[in-house]
């Protein structure tokens, strides 16, 4: 709201935040993980007085070098850069709140450079007492940079009592903070030890190869084992929402666990047969199929952490759209536009609905969605409902949706933003109707009101065939047993009625109670209520077998 938007419709800055970060996030925990895995490597090395295992030691040091140095460092710079385009207010916010925490971190980062290159090249020149000192040195600065950015970014998802007096300490330690340093120092050692096995893997010499392959995959294993307390010990200190949302409550999160289930499984099955009883089938193509599963791991956490934190982008302070929390009753009380900075529009009028609308939607929605992208595509999301529906949906966006954040202004903006979704993307009709009162016709607008968001009309009636109106009655109030994204219908016992007949009115439409006229509005009430998540044909799928009484 305060700042320019860098708006890429059919990219999303969030996608772009994604593909940057866990590439990055990947790369710097294998730099934490991996600095321990040279020492004990290297005093393998010199415990069995085998120059050969020394050799690989120094070869892989320059890999990790090379990767984490250039590659790492490329990348971090890369998520300051996108965060700041995409996220600024949360950027902004988070740097002059922690900025002792960042500056420090910019200290260890200077001695985890040095001592890394000190550690190569001094390879071999240097007396082995003194070069582990050096390598330790490494590790230390590498792991005190993940304790300095776990405190920080911790407080994004369980701010704990930090959301009410901003205080640095409480922030940086935050109810995650413990939970998550370990949970992100055990999964630095297990990527470390796939990228170790994925070294060792172009080994020639057969007995290293061997030797060092059972060494990662021992570390891997172990570290695997850590990982999963630490997981159950971070999720039982999430605040209940976020952990709602971490255990599949969110669309997002519920795609991408399997994805780390599998991770974590791939690189246990690799590490125990292809690690420890056959390390003879650490070829290539196997040791590249444990990276693809560490990343999986690493990215699916990610990604699910992220997801939990909506719909704020720094939990109980600041929305995902860059609105804090408690300037909401302000701005609705005098207006978005007006207190908007980056906008040409400073108030709705009937001559600029569709510009002004196009303008809300970049600065509260955007974040979120991209127009005809890949991610989160507000088209899509919105092709079954009609400019009425979507008027009373966006009022209502955060009770029915709680990782989306409020609509955050005045009635007129409202309107605004339905217009340029309704009629800008979708090319429907922005005049509302005024339905008929009364029966059928009143069931319709309370259909549209309450369904239309995620049903399309056309595929419900053989949801509904040969149902008695009672039982559809009955149903409404229990639509959470149907489907956990449902909610119950929010109406009267009149208003359940007059939406029961209307349903019913889609298979018999001439056997209808005679006191109840006119038709038509029963599409409008499906609209207003599930069209935003449902389309017909889907709702059919999902009651199909259920008798009236249970619907």
């Amino acid at each position: 709201m305060n700042y320019p938007v860098w708006y890429l419709p059919e990219t999303g800055g969030g996608l772009l935040i994604a593909l940057i970060a866990i590439l990055h996030v990947f790369v710097s925990h294998f730099a934490v993980g991996g600095g321990l895995y040279l020492i004990f490597a290297e005093k393998k090395g010199l415990k069995e007085n085998n120059p050969a295992i020394l050799e690989f030691v120094k070869k892989h040091a320059r890999f990790f070098l090379l990767l984490t140095m250039v590659f790492g460092s490329i990348t971090g710079v890369g998520i300051w850069f996108i965060i700041a385009l995409v996220s600024p207010a949360a950027t902004s916010f988070l740097i002059h709140n922690f900025v002792f925490g960042w500056a420090a971190e910019w200290v260890f980062f200077v001695v985890e450079i040095a001592a890394a290159f000190v550690y190569f090249y001094t390879f071999g020149r240097m007396d082995s007492k003194t070069h582990l000192r050096v390598g330790w040195l490494y590790f230390i600065a590498a792991w005190m940079s993940l304790f300095l950015i776990n405190g920080i970014i911790g407080v994004m998802l369980t701010p704990g009592i930090w959301a009410e007096n901003f205080d640095f300490w409480v922030g940086f330690f935050n109810p995650s903070f413990f939970p998550s340093l370990f949970f992100r120092t055990f999964i630095a050692v297990m990527i470390a030890a796939c990228y170790g096995y994925f070294s060792a893997s172009f080994v020639k010499d057969f007995q290293v190869r061997e030797a060092m392959t059972r060494f990662y995959a021992k570390w891997a294993i172990i570290s695997l084992m850590l990982m999963i307390p630490s997981a159950i010990w971070y999720v039982s200190v999430l605040p209940e929402a976020a952990m709602s949302m971490a255990l599949g409550k969110s669309p997002t999160v519920a795609g991408l666990l399997p994805w780390g289930l599998v991770g974590l499984l791939g690189v246990l099955v690799i590490m125990l047969a292809a690690g420890l009883f056959r390390p003879e089938f650490n070829v290539k193509p196997v040791a590249v199929m444990s990276l693809f599963c560490a990343l999986a791991v690493m990215g699916s956490f990610e990604w699910i952490r992220e997801a939990s934190r909506r719909p704020y982008v720094i939990n109980e302070v600041m929305y995902s759209n860059g609105i804090f929390k408690k300037d909401v009753e302000k701005i609705n009380n005098e207006g978005f536009l007006k207190n908007a900075v980056w906008v040409e529009n400073k108030e709705v009028t009937p001559d600029n609905m569709l510009a002004a609308g196009e303008e809300i939607f970049i600065q509260q929605c955007y974040a979120c969605h991209t127009v005809n992208g890949v991610n989160n595509d507000i088209v899509g999301a919105s092709q079954n409902m009609s400019y009425r529906a979507l008027t009373k949906y966006i009022d209502k966006i955060h009770q029915r949706r709680y990782f989306m954040p409020p609509f955050v202004g005045n009635e007129m903006e409202t309107k605004a933003l339905a217009t340029y979704i309704a009629g800008g993307l979708l090319g429907k009709d922005t005049v509302e109707p005024t339905p008929s009162t009364g029966g059928i016709s009143a069931g319709a607008a309370l259909f549209e009101e309450h369904c239309s968001s995620c049903h399309a009309v056309d595929d419900l009636a053989p949801a509904f065939e040969g149902v008695p109106v009672e039982e559809i009655v009955a149903m409404l109030p229990e639509l959470k047993e149907i489907s956990d994204e449902m909610e119950p219908f929010s109406g009267t016992d009149e208003q359940a009625k007059e939406l029961s007949i209307y349903l019913d009115s889609l298979n018999n439409p001439v056997a209808v109670d005679t006191a109840v006229t006119n038709v038509s509005v029963g599409p409008i009430l499906f609209e207003d209520h599930c069209s935003s998540c449902h389309e017909l044909g889907e709702m059919v799928a999902i009651v199909e077998g259920q008798g009236k009484a249970e619907l």
